[in-house]
């Protein structure tokens, strides 16, 4: 089928909906009525280590077990298929330029073979049984790997990645094995504007992804499609500017929040990025998504309310500053933002894209605010502290802006969930 989305239901996970639901309770009022809203929203399921696949300590659902909640949810949903979402993430070396989602496998300790064996032959293993045929099922393909290895080979794992080739020789493996099963449909990551925006990034990406796409065993029919913003904060729309639109004699995107980027936005990114795509041989047929979790920038917070009309400002950064609904500082800023709930998940909202989805679960964290010993492999990023002040190619120096007290990524974090809802836009 064209879009796997259209005309399915979403995969309620009962895990998370638990969460939401006992949180809402605990905190009553008129913010805890709104925050049971969101129990009733689909969101991608992890699987962010082996045992997310196989089971293991700290593991209360594997794979199969959401396959066999999402049968449920499907026998009990009448005529309307449902559409489960995972994201496939384990690659050796993961997330090789920072330290908050670290994984479990390690190029120089046989990790490409190790994600071959240990984790994609498992996974595939399970998505293949026969009762799950009926389902349809979305897998997101390794978020901000290949963007990785364009704009980060000056940091060791990336340079290891892309010398080994692990990160092109993994995503063709996963590729190569899910395109063979017939209700998998593959959207493979694509980061964000205000990553790879820039000519001087977006091309030489798009190469890089359309060549690892090509050399699986589908080829270009291999993928139905490509995600951006996944787990970013960014929003789908500027409502009230366009990048090249002229203040003061200068364009939008010269603006020292946008430092001459290309796209201010995602949707305007995602379209260009397609567009790429196709140029470069891939079919008309294939969509977009955008993450739509975080990105909605409602309510008010340290830095600002959200904007209603545009600046009427001559001077260009204050007409930026005064007209922009992404109230961080900097783009840069990826951790635990004070961000807001954004689009409901939505099927075809616009031509050429498929849905925008709820891939980061919202209230689960980016990553710890401090050091904290674990088992997942995971480390501390400083970027995730709020007293930190970063590089100047991280987010030009600034304070992170990140929401102080956050646990280990992928856990639970009520006081950023509290804010997210606070801001959703549409509020609840």
């Amino acid at each position: 089928m064209d879009n796997v989305f259209a005309g399915a239901d979403g995969y309620i996970n009962p895990d998370y909906k638990a969460e939401v639901t006992d949180a809402a309770s605990a905190k009553g009022g008129t913010l805890g009525a709104q925050m049971a809203k969101v129990a009733n929203y689909p969101t991608a399921v992890w699987l962010d280590r082996i045992a997310a696949v196989t089971g293991g300590p700290g593991v209360t659902r594997t794979l199969a077990g959401h396959l066999d909640a999402a049968v449920q949810q499907d026998a009990a949903n009448g005529s309307t298929p449902v559409v489960i979402t995972i994201v496939v993430y384990d690659l050796p070396n993961r997330d090789c330029a920072a330290l908050a989602s670290n994984g479990e496998l390690l190029v120089a300790q046989d990790g490409l073979n190790k994600y071959k064996t240990q984790y994609i032959d498992p996974l595939v293993a399970v998505l293949s049984q026969a009762k799950y045929k009926n389902l349809r099922i979305a897998a997101i393909i390794e978020p901000d790997s290949l963007p990785n290895l364009v704009t980060n080979l000056s940091m060791s794992l990336c340079s290891e990645a892309n010398s080994s080739g692990a990160y092109v020789q993994g995503v063709q493996y996963a590729l190569s094995k899910l395109h063979a099963l017939s209700n998998v449909y593959n959207y493979v990551d694509i980061a964000h504007s205000g990553w790879l925006g820039w000519s001087s990034n977006f091309g030489p990406a798009a190469d890089l992804i359309a060549n690892t796409i090509k050399g699986a065993t589908g080829g270009v029919n291999s993928v139905d499609g490509f995600i951006s913003n996944t787990a970013n904060y960014t929003p789908t729309t500027e409502p009230f500017m366009t990048a090249n639109q002229t203040v003061g004699g200068q364009p939008v995107r010269s603006a020292n929040f946008y430092q001459y980027n290309d796209y201010i936005d995602e949707a305007s990114y995602a379209s260009a990025m397609r567009s790429a795509f196709i140029s470069r041989g891939f079919p008309t047929t294939i969509g977009m998504l955008i993450d739509t979790s975080r990105n909605g920038w409602g309510g008010s917070g340290p830095q600002g309310s959200r904007p209603t009309s545009a600046s009427t400002s001559t001077d260009l950064n204050t007409f930026v500053k005064e007209s922009k609904i992404d109230r961080r500082v900097h783009r840069g800023n990826w951790c635990n933002q004070y961000g807001g709930i954004g689009v409901r998940p939505t099927a075809s909202p616009a031509s050429g894209f498929d849905a925008y989805v709820w891939v980061k679960p919202p209230g689960e964290s980016d990553g710890a605010s401090q050091a904290e010993s674990n088992d997942e492999g995971k480390g501390f990023d400083r970027m995730c502290d709020p007293t930190f002040h970063g590089s100047q190619q991280a987010n030009g120096g600034n304070l992170t802006e990140a929401i102080p007290n956050a646990p280990l990524a992928g856990h639970w974090f009520e006081a950023e969930f509290e804010i997210l809802v606070q801001n959703a836009y549409p509020a609840f």
